[in-house]
């Protein structure tokens, strides 16, 4: 049934005459009374009688009033949900747990009333979500393209917030103990990172990140999930995984786990939002604007080639 025929009845019945329903809709008053001819038709019933003053809906218009009101209200809302503008800011993160998804629900909390969808693109290619940013199908994306010439024109990286990493070990590891560490205490140990992705940014990420500070970065495995990396790591004496500072991680207390920031210096991902190059969601700027008002990571710090300020 089509839907803007039901708007044409619903405005006519509303305002009282054709012409008046034609003007709001912006269209022609024949097209507004061929709509609603087409809608009696498919009904098979009159909708409406004439009247000195314009048009009345009949019983049967009656009836169908509220039940036409409510279609169209139906449709906009749809519309409404997937219309950047209109629809709320949809941004991708890389999880759910992720250092992303926590500085935006911190956004959130001191921002209430604010419509916002966080999602998280099923994609490891950042070229991937640089479509989907293109696209519209998201209004920004937490994701790094590392060589910034392969982004075209439509779409922009902007540095988002750095992330400083902590070593995330169990009781038994040699580590354990430590307050915090430095780049050069971890030489030697295995820091597993299961289901490294190529062509990935976090790939490059930690092959700079080895190869920088001679670290053995393990990417063995397929990547089960955090759950199975907790347990690995609760159970090993010799086995850690790096973590960004904000990353929220829950474990049974019976695992035990230690959170180790390291420093001097402080090894920083560097995190950058894929954004529209023009015509962005409204919503976007006031969480830019967050984001630059984060606390910076403690100098000195270490970042990758393409992060601004490398070091």
């Amino acid at each position: 049934m089509d839907t803007e025929a039901m708007r044409s009845f619903v405005r006519a019945a509303e305002l009282g005459q054709l012409q008046r329903a034609a003007d709001e809709l912006g269209v022609t008053q024949q097209a507004v009374s061929k709509r609603i001819a087409a809608l009696e038709r498919e009904l098979g019933t009159r909708l409406f009688t004439r009247t000195a003053r314009g048009v009345e809906p009949t019983l049967d218009g009656q009836a169908f009033l509220p039940h036409a009101r409510s279609v169209v209200a139906g449709a906009d809302r749809a519309v409404a949900a997937i219309r950047p503008g209109s629809r709320a800011l949809r941004i991708d993160v890389l999880g759910l747990r992720s250092a992303q998804a926590v500085v935006l629900h911190d956004y959130w909390r001191s921002h209430p009333g604010i419509e916002l969808d966080v999602v998280t693109l099923r994609v490891e290619d950042p070229r991937l979500a640089v479509d989907a940013v293109r696209a519209g199908d998201v209004d920004a994306s937490f994701r790094s393209v590392t060589d910034l010439s392969a982004l075209p024109p439509e779409v922009r990286q902007v540095p988002a917030f750095d992330s400083p990493l902590e070593l995330l070990v169990g009781p038994r590891h040699p580590l354990a103990g430590a307050r915090t560490l430095t780049p050069a205490r971890l030489h030697g140990y295995r820091i597993w990172i299961p289901g490294i992705t190529p062509r990935s940014e976090w790939a490059r990420f930690y092959a700079e990140l080895g190869a920088a500070f001679d670290l053995h970065i393990d990417p063995a495995g397929p990547n089960f999930g955090t759950e199975v990396l907790l347990d690995a790591l609760a159970d090993s004496a010799d086995v850690a995984t790096l973590v960004g500072a904000r990353d929220r991680y829950v474990w049974p207390a019976s695992h035990d786990l230690r959170r180790i920031p390291i420093a001097g210096p402080a090894l920083v991902y560097p995190l950058s939002l894929l954004v529209p190059g023009t015509h962005a969601h409204p919503g976007l700027r006031p969480v830019l604007d967050h984001l630059a008002g984060l606390a910076p990571p403690p100098e000195p710090a270490w970042r990758p080639s393409w992060a601004p300020h490398a070091r």
